[in-house]
């Protein structure tokens, strides 16, 4: 018995050859039973006794107790498998449940992720945005010039000539530069200071005609000046408009272009891709080659011996190496002749180069500063045609003015409504005691929604109601200029 409950307790696997245990000992024990009892009838036949009855009562009812309880602990056994098993599936459901969601998860992130990646993509297609408009002339050459300015500043220092042009020196002046050489030879030992306060004090006792000269010099000086300045800030302001005029062109220009890269970068045009970019400058076609040294030459000689042979480039690199590295001097003076030959040809070409780039850059400055007064002209142009225009807006105003100015009459007649304002001022008061508190804006809005929504028939009251109002203003005005011109007779 001890046995079978052990191996009961070990696991459920063995739970079937435990019960079949059991089934086996109850057979044994029924057959047992009755060899007990046949024993025991005989044993009481040979010597009866109390103490023998008493056992023989206990060894009858222990083997029924005993599997009544071994089947009673197997059913809670099996009970206990049951609730595991139902836990079991119930943390397999929740582990499904936990892998399902990390799957959504994982498939919203990716689908996130493509559309970032095609969000970035845009953008790098966006970075790679090369408009072709050019940098307006007009503002080129006012970078040259102020680049110029900059260095004349900084050279102002060095002692080089600067290009501002200098106030016109007053009469006083003048007049100091002329009698200065003469104060000087009446007191050589005089300073700076003796010598200014000697000049103060004689221009004070100078009579106005002699300093009449020098102060018709003065004002010459300063007209000249002020004329020279004048043209010249007209001239700033009119590059500066015509500046203006070229960056809003190229301003409109420039968003075409960006709208037609946007488009076709959303239309998935992607242009030149895959291509590697050129960050090389563009060499001048006009400029002479280096000329080669005498290892190319021979390298050169060479290499058609060996690609006849079916060398590759590195291995006709690594021949043509070794060759010259064991090659005398003698056998390399032929090739060092002609390298010699055509590098003092490439020194002539380069001179040539160079006196013909000279010429262009000349020539470019000179046509440079044909364009500059051309577009001087047209900037003036531009300007003049800017004032006139102003010119015509300030007396359109003034005439305007002017006339309201004459035709403000309180005798005359005022214009009528018209048939929507009529309606507006009837409707603006049926609309403000249905919403007190309503804005302007949205009240002037409701009352055009209205009128639009009027039929032909109710617009025709207010047509016609305007027409009234119009008649009765046209025979008032008709009395009004009848009286205004008669009374403009009577007077002398």
């Amino acid at each position: 018995m001890a046995t079978v409950a052990a191996g009961s307790k070990r696991g459920g696997g063995r739970g079937r050859k435990a019960l079949v245990a059991v089934l086996d000992n109850e057979v044994n024990i029924s057959a047992g039973k009755a060899d007990v009892v046949h024993s025991s009838a005989q044993k009481a036949k040979r010597a009866p006794s109390k103490s023998s009855k008493a056992k023989a009562a206990a060894a009858a009812a222990s083997p029924v107790a005993a599997p009544a309880d071994e089947m009673a602990e197997l059913q809670g056994m099996l009970e206990r498998l049951r609730l595991e098993k139902e836990k079991a599936e119930e943390m397999v459901r929740e582990r499904d449940e936990v892998i399902r969601k990390k799957e959504e998860e994982i498939e919203t992130r990716e689908k996130e992720q493509g559309r970032l990646q095609a969000e970035l993509r845009k953008v790098q297609r966006a970075k790679e945005f090369k408009p072709t408009v050019s940098i307006p002339f007009v503002k080129s050459l006012l970078e040259k010039e102020q680049e110029g300015d900059d260095k004349g500043k900084k050279k102002k220092g060095k002692g080089k000539a600067n290009k501002e042009r200098k106030k016109p020196c007053p009469a006083y002046v003048l007049w100091c530069k002329d009698q200065w050489t003469e104060i000087k030879k009446e007191n050589p030992e005089a300073d700076f200071k003796e010598v200014s306060n000697a000049l103060g004090a004689k221009w004070k006792a100078v009579g106005a005609e002699e300093k009449r000269p020098y102060e018709e010099r003065y004002r010459q000086d300063k007209e000249a000046y002020l004329q020279v300045v004048g043209q010249e800030k007209r001239e700033a302001e009119a590059m500066k408009l015509l500046e203006e005029e070229q960056m809003r062109w190229t301003a409109k220009e420039l968003l075409e272009q960006y709208v037609k890269f946007r488009q076709e970068a959303e239309e998935g045009v992607e242009g030149k891709k895959g291509k590697r970019k050129n960050n090389k400058k563009d060499k001048d076609p006009s400029k002479p080659k280096q000329p080669m040294s005498a290892y190319f030459v021979y390298s050169q000689e060479r290499r058609a011996a060996l690609v006849a042979e079916k060398k590759n480039v590195p291995e006709i690199g690594k021949i043509t190496g070794e060759e010259w590295k064991s090659m005398t001097e003698a056998q390399k003076a032929p090739y060092e002749k002609v390298a010699k030959k055509q590098k003092e040809e490439y020194l002539k070409q380069m001179e040539v180069y160079k006196q013909k780039k000279i010429e262009e850059a000349a020539s470019l400055e000179k046509e440079e500063e044909e364009q500059k007064k051309i577009l001087k002209q047209e900037a003036l142009q531009l300007l003049k045609k800017k004032e006139k225009t102003e010119n015509i807006i300030k007396k359109t105003k003034e005439k305007r003015q002017k006339k309201k100015q004459e035709n403000a009459d309180p005798n005359r007649p005022k214009k009528p409504a018209s048939n929507f304002i009529l309606f507006s001022k009837e409707a603006r008061k049926q609309l403000l005691e249905e919403r007190p508190g309503i804005n302007n804006s949205t009240l002037n809005a409701l009352i055009s929604v209205k009128w639009k929504e009027l039929s032909g028939e109710e617009k025709q009251v207010w047509n016609e109601k305007a027409a009234e109002g119009m008649a009765a203003y046209k025979k008032e005005l008709e009395e009004y200029t009848k009286a205004h011109s008669s009374s403009a007779q009577l007077v002398p």
